[in-house]
């Protein structure tokens, strides 16, 4: 299998994502990848319950992407060894009643990770700068000041949204959450293939929506707000990570691999000390339990 590295896939400068490629050739076959990825799960397990024991870093994995482009099963495949304690996903979906009555970053606030756990978000804040900015027409019912129609949002808008977004991400990276973000880099060919196995195969009919189609046809308008907002945001404290997506057992492996790599760097993540009282104690503390057979 290919040795790859967490930089082989970080954005540190501006990019075109026409210019990336959405495969990745691992040398590796799918049953090799698999096995792989099983004992990448198993580490990542185990950081997990150090992090949980040590309970200073909270860490929060982003993951966005084109519809089709694999962000329910990466999760599943991913994160099925962690305890589920330790590992929450939160999918965020067109903004209710509730939501909109505050700020666009209020519900992201609620859904960080405690100390101890991660926190994937499906679909992320990154939402508010996306799916917002094909279609201006949702920031209305947001209610803003000064935003009476569409007309009223500039270029300027988008720039103190993508401010924000970065001076959210700092603040929370220096509260001790880690904070990960995946770009799943689909070719539009590979999204068609995906929504023709929607209509073909029963099982997944359900998942086939028509807006699907109609948001394909914004896939030029997509890609262009992808990739001012990953240019815009990714950062030292909060890196993107471009991942070719086109197969989702290489994207897998890929994004698992980041993870576990970026989580070793922190070398404090320790369990802790045990009490001086407990250390001195442990023969007597096993005796008492031992004289109890």
């Amino acid at each position: 299998m290919k040795d790859i590295s967490a930089s082989d896939f970080r954005v540190t400068s501006s990019v075109q994502l026409s210019a990336i490629p959405t495969v990745f050739d691992l040398k590796s076959d799918e049953d090799a990848t698999e096995e792989a990825l099983a004992e990448i799960r198993d580490d990542l397990s185990k950081i997990q319950d150090k992090m949980y024991a040590h309970n200073k870093y909270g860490v929060l994995i982003c993951l966005q992407g084109m519809d089709t482009s694999g962000k329910d099963s990466l999760i599943r495949e991913v994160f099925k060894e962690i305890n589920p304690r330790g590992v929450v996903v939160h999918s965020f979906k067109t903004p209710n009643s509730t939501e909109l009555e505050h700020d666009y970053l209020w519900r992201h606030y609620l859904a960080l990770p405690e100390k101890g756990k991660m926190a994937v978000f499906n679909r992320t804040h990154y939402e508010n700068v996306l799916v917002t900015r094909v279609h201006p027409e949702y920031i209305l019912n947001e209610n803003i000041p000064g935003i009476g129609s569409v007309g009223d949002i500039d270029e300027k808008f988008w720039e103190h949204r993508m401010e924000s977004i970065n001076q959210f991400e700092k603040h929370i990276s220096r509260n001790g959450v880690i904070v990960l973000k995946f770009f799943l880099h689909l070719s539009k060919e590979e999204q068609r293939e995906r929504l023709l196995r929607r209509l073909e195969e029963e099982k997944h009919n359900w998942k086939f929506s028509p807006g699907d189609l109609k948001e394909r046809a914004l896939w030029d308008k997509y890609r262009e707000c992808y990739q001012l907002a990953i240019n815009a945001t990714s950062k030292e404290n909060a890196p993107w990570f471009v991942i070719p997506a086109d197969d989702k057992a290489s994207a897998r492996y890929i994004v698992a691999k980041i993870i576990l790599d970026e989580l070793k760097k922190y070398k404090d993540i320790q369990h802790p000390e045990l009490e001086d009282e407990v250390k001195e104690n442990m023969t007597s503390f096993r005796k008492q339990l031992e004289s109890e057979k």
